[in-house]
C-alpha cells in the first residue's frame, strides 16, 4: 500500500476531473493505486474522463521516412528541446530513420547498421560526445504492403520528416498509388489527431474491453438497475467506446459527418479499387516517459 500524497490526489484529479476529497478517498480505498482509483471513480460516476493525461517531459524528435510500399517511424530522445532544434541532432535522427528503413525496426539492428564507415551506434556515441547530452534511440516501427502505399504525417514538424508526433499508415490497394498516398496522408493526419487505440473492435486488447464492461456495469448496478437493463446499457456503452478508440469507427477529422470506414469507402472511388487499412503506427514524443525534476 502506497501512502496517499497531495501530488497523487492532484494527479488523479487532473486525470478524472473529480473533486479533491473524492480523489483522496478513492486513493485511500485502492491503496494508492492510481489506475484502480480511476476505475473506482468511474464506477461511482464521479470521473469526467477515463483518459490518463500522461506528463511528457523528455525531449527529442520523432522521424518518419517513406519509400512507396514501406515506411518507418523512429523516436530518438535527448535531454532538452534545445538539442532537438540542433541541426546535428536532426541530421542524426534522419540518418537513423533511413538506416531503419533498410535494417528493419529492431533497435539493436539499427544501431548495428552502417552509415558510411561507422555504425549508427557509433554515430550516436559521437553525437553524445559532441552535443554533450545523453541521446538514445528509444524505439522504431515499420509497416509495408505488397501492393498499395504506406503514407505518413508528422505533426509539429521542425524539419522534413521530423517532429513531435509521427504517424505511418499502410493501405493495401491495386488502385492509383498517387491517389492512395494522398488519402493515406489524410488518414495519417486523422490518426495523429484522434489517437486511436486499435484498428477495430476485434483488434482491441480483450483486457481493455473487459475493463470497460466492468466499469459500465458496476456504475449502473450501483444505481439499482436490473441486470437485463444493465446488459443493454453496457452494449450501448461499448458501441460509444468503440467510436472513441477504434480507428474505423471514429468520426473522420476531415469530415465529422462520416466515420473513417465511410471515408475509406468513399476514397475507393478516387483510387479506383478497394482499399484495406493494413495497419497504422503513431509515435508521440516521450509518451510513457516521465522525467523527474532535478
Amino acid at each position: 500500500m502506497k501512502p496517499v500524497t497531495s501530488q497523487m490526489v492532484k494527479e488523479l484529479r487532473d486525470m478524472t476531473g473529480a473533486g479533491m476529497m473524492d480523489c483522496k478517498a478513492a486513493l485511500s480505498e485502492t491503496g494508492g493505486d492510481v489506475e484502480a482509483a480511476v476505475d473506482l471513480l468511474r464506477k461511482k460516476g464521479l470521473a469526467k474522463a477515463a483518459k490518463k493525461a500522461g506528463r511528457v517531459a523528455a525531449d527529442g524528435l520523432v522521424g518518419v521516412v517513406l519509400a512507396g510500399t514501406k515506411g518507418i517511424v523512429v523516436e530518438v530522445n535527448s535531454e532538452t528541446d534545445f538539442v532537438a532544434r540542433n541541426e546535428h541532432f536532426q541530421g542524426l535522427v534522419k540518418m537513423i530513420a533511413h538506416a531503419g528503413l533498410k535494417a528493419g525496426a529492431d533497435v539493436e539492428a539499427i544501431k548495428a547498421a552502417h552509415a558510411g564507415s561507422k555504425t549508427i551506434g557509433e554515430d550516436i556515441a559521437s553525437a553524445i560526445a559532441t552535443i554533450g547530452e545523453n541521446i538514445s534511440l528509444r524505439r522504431a516501427a515499420e509497416l509495408s504492403v505488397g501492393q498499395g502505399a504506406v503514407a505518413g504525417y508528422v505533426h509539429s514538424q521542425v524539419a522534413e520528416g521530423l517532429g513531435k508526433i509521427g504517424v505511418i499508415v499502410a493501405l493495401e490497394s491495386g488502385g492509383s498509388a498517387e491517389e492512395l498516398s494522398s488519402f493515406g496522408r489524410k488518414l495519417a493526419m486523422h490518426v495523429a489527431a484522434a489517437n486511436p487505440q486499435a484498428l477495430d473492435a476485434d483488434a482491441l486488447d480483450p483486457a481493455v474491453v473487459a475493463r470497460e464492461k466492468d466499469v459500465l456495469g458496476e456504475k449502473f448496478k450501483a444505481q439499482g438497475k436490473p441486470q437485463n437493463v444493465i446488459d443493454k446499457i453496457v452494449e450501448s456503452g461499448l458501441k460509444t467506446f468503440y467510436k472513441e478508440v477504434c480507428l474505423v469507427d471514429q468520426a473522420f477529422v476531415h469530415d465529422a459527418s462520416k466515420s473513417v470506414a465511410q471515408a475509406v469507402k468513399e476514397a475507393e472511388g478516387q483510387v479506383g479499387a478497394p482499399i484495406r487499412i493494413k495497419g497504422f503506427v503513431r509515435f508521440a514524443l516521450a509518451e510513457g516517459i516521465e522525467k523527474t525534476d532535478a
